[in-house]
């Protein structure tokens, strides 16, 4: 009743986690979502074209690669270029160095992106990173 509020959209159901101290080289590629508290050295990608993927970085998550999914809340660091087919949250420790495609943006106080803003119709579907 006074409990916390069940997660709802975009963080409601994680279903993999790339913890803190794993690193990863490669393409990663996902469905439903994912939780990056490490690092990745490669691309990151959701599997479908629903827009119904979410990737979740937290303050300590790290990426070197392209970023092409259907909605992102982050903490972390992405150097790459980034695509988000509807909805990037951007938390306050957040920071991106590269371009960025998106159908909505949410920026709190702190957050970086070096790089150009590029808004798109939501239609669902990631956008190649090739053509952010």
């Amino acid at each position: 009743m006074f409990g916390k509020k069940a997660p709802s959209g975009a963080q409601a159901k994680i279903d993999s986690l790339i913890g803190a101290g794993t690193s990863v080289e490669g393409k990663v590629r996902f469905g439903g979502g994912l939780r990056i508290d490490g690092e990745v050295r490669g691309s990151v990608e959701s599997v479908s074209n629903d827009g119904l993927t979410t990737l979740v970085l937290s303050d300590q998550a790290r990426i070197e690669g392209s970023v092409a999914v259907g909605h992102l809340v982050m903490n972390g660091t992405i150097l790459g270029p980034v695509s988000v087919s509807d909805s990037l949250e951007m938390q306050p420790k957040a920071r991106i160095v590269g371009d960025v495609s998106y159908a909505a943006i949410e920026m709190h106080q702190g957050a970086v992106i070096e790089g150009r803003l590029i808004h798109v119709e939501s239609k669902g579907e990631p956008i190649p990173p090739e053509r952010a």
